[in-house]
């Protein structure tokens, strides 16, 4: 690509200049992007400001890259930078990365500037985009989503971190013959952010839901229902907390804090795995503190969620796996409106090494099995 200057609408895409240095400077020292772009002196100063603009920038152009910032088209002044590397000419791929200003977040910067330079990489030639991020940014995949980027996998140990460590990175795709607009998304967001029947409100899981979901998660009852029955780390959950978002951007799996609607405090969870999208059908799992049983939660909480994905996800089918043993289990999903298949012999891994395989029963729901919700 050649340096030139790439309109933008609210914004403009223009090789750096020397006095974007204190901007450059105030951005990149900024917490998040030094998270999230390991590759950044830390403290990022001015002195590396100007080296980025007087050598860095330049070296990335006459790589065959991209190096440029994003400005406001107006004012002219940086709030961003965004570009590309790792060039393969002979694949016709790069990669794209972008960062933005803690000022200018949340104004559709970065999706502006990243379909712009995507449009202008694939004039030049290129037919595959990546972008690489990794799970525990997902303010960086819903640039990905609105920009018509696809979720395409996991890059393992693709990434190394300040201390050297390695971390996974998912890669997020376009292609120059993918469909403008959007990426579609098989896992919707929620109305408003949560759905609810004024007793029981369900909302996406949040890493500031680590503790409580450990304490439910490290329960005896609940690790015996785990397909391996083995008890989650501190750190097992955390993680999982922090990629919820991830893996609903991605369409694998929609994980719920259940929560009671009166006083917003999550007595329980529930995940919905979205393990068949070929098919259109996905699992779901659920379970409960012990100061919140034996109210009807659990079956409120399944008619939720079941609700929303045989309506704006529009699955095809649901189903749940309870052990032999688990009745309150098997009555919540019959109250719920499931309906007992049948039993699948030696389903899940032995619990102890060379011990039986367990049996599973297998329930379903089907879009006409939905009912109304029991009175309160």
């Amino acid at each position: 690509m050649t340096p030139e200057v790439v309109e933008a609408g609210p914004v403009r895409l223009r090789p750096y200049r020397p006095d974007d240095a204190d901007d450059l400077a105030a951005g990149c020292a900024d917490p998040v992007n030094l998270r999230f772009n390991p590759t950044m002196p830390q403290p990022y100063t001015p002195a590396d400001a100007h080296r980025w603009i007087g050598e860095g920038a330049p070296a990335v152009w006459r790589a065959g890259g991209a190096a440029y910032a994003i400005v406001d088209a107006a004012s002219d002044r940086l709030v961003g930078g965004v570009g590309l590397s790792q060039v393969v000419p002979g694949r016709g791929q790069a990669e794209l990365g972008y960062w933005v200003s803690p000022g200018s977040r949340r104004r559709g910067v970065a999706t502006v500037a990243t379909r712009a330079l995507a449009a202008a990489a694939f004039r030049a030639g290129l037919i595959r985009l990546e972008l690489l991020i990794q799970a525990e940014n997902p303010a960086s995949q819903r640039v990905a989503v609105a920009a018509g980027f696809h979720p395409e996998g996991v890059r393992r140990s693709a990434g190394l971190d300040r201390d050297g460590s390695p971390y996974d990175l998912l890669a997020w795709v376009r292609l120059a013959g993918d469909p403008p607009g959007p990426a579609r998304r098989t896992l919707p967001d929620l109305p408003d952010g949560r759905l609810s029947d004024t007793v029981v409100t369900l909302r996406r899981l949040a890493p500031a839901d680590a503790g409580t979901s450990y304490r439910l998660h490290s329960r005896p009852e609940v690790v015996a229902t785990r397909v391996r029955p083995v008890a989650p780390t501190r750190a097992d959950i955390a993680r999982r907390c922090a990629v919820a978002e991830s893996e609903w951007l991605t369409g694998r799996a929609a994980d719920f804090a259940l929560c009671d609607a009166a006083s917003g405090t999550v007595v329980g969870g529930c995940v919905l795995i979205h393990d068949e999208p070929a098919t259109g059908q996905a699992m779901i799992g659920y379970s409960l503190l012990p100061e919140a049983r034996g109210r009807g939660l659990a079956t409120r909480a399944v008619r939720l969620l079941a609700g929303w994905a045989c309506g704006p996800v529009g699955l095809a089918r649901l189903w749940a796996g309870t052990a032999t043993w688990n009745t309150a289990s098997q009555r919540v999903l019959e109250r719920a409106g499931f309906h007992r298949e049948g039993v699948l012999r030696a389903r899940f891994p032995a619990p102890t090494p060379g011990g039986p395989r367990p049996d599973t029963v297998l329930w379903a729901l089907l879009p006409t099995d939905l009912h109304p919700l029991p009175p309160r």
